[in-house]
Parts: C-alpha cells; sequence; structure tokens
C-alpha cells in the first residue's frame, strides 16, 4: 500500500488532481480574455495526475478541450477554424516561429496539443485540417530546478507553463503571471506529496 501512494495520488481532486487536503482549486483564477485557448488533449494524458492543460482550461475563460486518440472514435477539428480568430498551432516544428514575432489582425485562437513529446508530435499528422495553420513556438529555457516531470529538453515546460509564456507574449506579462501561479502551487503540492521540500527563493517561488 505504501508503494501504491508513492506511485498514484488516492481520490484526488477531479480537477487539479491533487489530494484533496491539498487541493489548490481555490487559487485558479478565471481570466477572461480576447485571445482563446484551444486544448486537444490525448486521452491517456487526462490520466495523469501531472497533467496541467487542464489547469488551463479552468483559468482561461474564453477556452474549450477536446479529446483526441479515443478507440473507434475520429476527432475532427474542422469547426476551429472560424472567421473570428487567427488561429495558430503551439509546437516547437521546424517551420515554427517565435510566437513574439506574429502581427495578427484579429483576436488569436492557441491551439495546444497536450501529451507527451510522441502524442503532441501526432496532431499535424492525424489531423489534416490544421495542417495549414502556421506554428508558434516559444523562446525561453526551462531554468527551473524542480518539475512535475522530467523535461529532457531544456525548453522543455508543462503545458500550462508554455500557455503561460505564450498568453503573456499575445496579453500582457500579468496574464502569464496569474497562470505561472497555478502551475507554481500544482508543483509545491505535488513535491510535498511525493515527500519531498520545494527549495523556496526570497520572493516564495519554488525553484
Amino acid at each position: 500500500m505504501d508503494k501504491l501512494r508513492k506511485r498514484k495520488t488516492l481520490n484526488p481532486c477531479g480537477v487539479c488532481f491533487l489530494h484533496l487536503e491539498r487541493c489548490i482549486c481555490h487559487l485558479i483564477p478565471k481570466l477572461d480574455l480576447k485571445t482563446k485557448l484551444t486544448l486537444v488533449v490525448h486521452h491517456r494524458e487526462l490520466k495523469r495526475t501531472t497533467n496541467t492543460g487542464r489547469l488551463a482550461v479552468q483559468a482561461l475563460v474564453n477556452s474549450e478541450m477536446h479529446i483526441r486518440g479515443l478507440k473507434d472514435e475520429t476527432l475532427d477539428l474542422s469547426s476551429l477554424l472560424t472567421e473570428d480568430y487567427e488561429s495558430y498551432v503551439l509546437y516547437p516544428s521546424d517551420d515554427a516561429v517565435d510566437i513574439e514575432s506574429i502581427k495578427p489582425m484579429k483576436p488569436v485562437q492557441l491551439i495546444v496539443s497536450d501529451g507527451n513529446w510522441r502524442q503532441a508530435g501526432k496532431l499535424h499528422r492525424r489531423h489534416q485540417e490544421l495542417k495549414h495553420l502556421p506554428r508558434v513556438r516559444i523562446n525561453e529555457k526551462n531554468l527551473g530546478e524542480h518539475h512535475l516531470r522530467k523535461e529532457h529538453f531544456d525548453k522543455g515546460f508543462s503545458t500550462i507553463e508554455a500557455i503561460a509564456i505564450a498568453f503573456g507574449s499575445i496579453e500582457g506579462e500579468a496574464v502569464r503571471e496569474k497562470l505561472m501561479e497555478v502551475y507554481k502551487a500544482k508543483l509545491h503540492a505535488t513535491l510535498e506529496g511525493r515527500g519531498q521540500k520545494p527549495i523556496l527563493c526570497n520572493s516564495g517561488e519554488v525553484r
């Protein structure tokens, strides 16, 4: 039983996926922005307690989530392509441009694939309806000492961190900070649940 408790949270909160004693849902803001988040999440990712994409959807009023990879179900994302938004796919492909460089003429819809690197990389191939959309990337290195999962690349971030950086570029630094606060709360509570003691900076942030 002890090993099971270390590997998996029992009876977690249905939103933040933390033990109920460490629930951070009261810390999730409601940000009503012009920029729209569309999260396309792999169904297996939703089962992982370290998932943060769902937290971004909770924090951003103008957002929606689509689940892909379900057996015998075909997900058609054509309905996402409307005249109301300029749509971009957040993914660091070879042809992606830095998100800071875009000059949108309409509100932006940011389509984000949520899953591990292998799952996220299949969005373009599995959904040809999105193939023509421009791809954008964030151009920062992850300097954090603690992570929810092991990062294999120096520019690897959790989903909500990547969204925070991207939305900060479009909507301003205050939006980035509010989303990052949610991530830091999730990280801190997760590390405590693992029996680790996160290192806090003078500002109270998790390093």
